[in-house]
């Protein structure tokens, strides 16, 4: 029924379905959405376990680091 079909749409394989509609072969987004698994926890913290201040403080925290990992600052390169 509708509750079935809404249960079915958040399942972590319908969710990498979605993901891969943007890619041009499946072969890409596989290696794409294979990366990006091990990357993605990182920047999707349990919200609904924090108050708006304290996941904007973690979601700095997280940049920060994500920033000192890959060697970035956090901004657009200037065009």
């Amino acid at each position: 029924g509708l509750n079935n079909r809404a249960e079915n749409s958040h399942q972590p394989t319908r969710q990498r379905e979605r993901a891969m509609k943007g890619f041009r072969s499946m072969g890409a987004a596989q290696r794409f959405l294979a990366a990006f698994s091990g990357i993605s926890p990182h920047f999707r913290p349990r919200r609904h376990l924090m108050t708006a201040p304290e996941y904007r403080t973690e979601m700095t925290v997280r940049f920060a680091v994500w920033d000192q990992i890959t060697g970035t600052t956090g901004r657009p390169a200037a065009t």
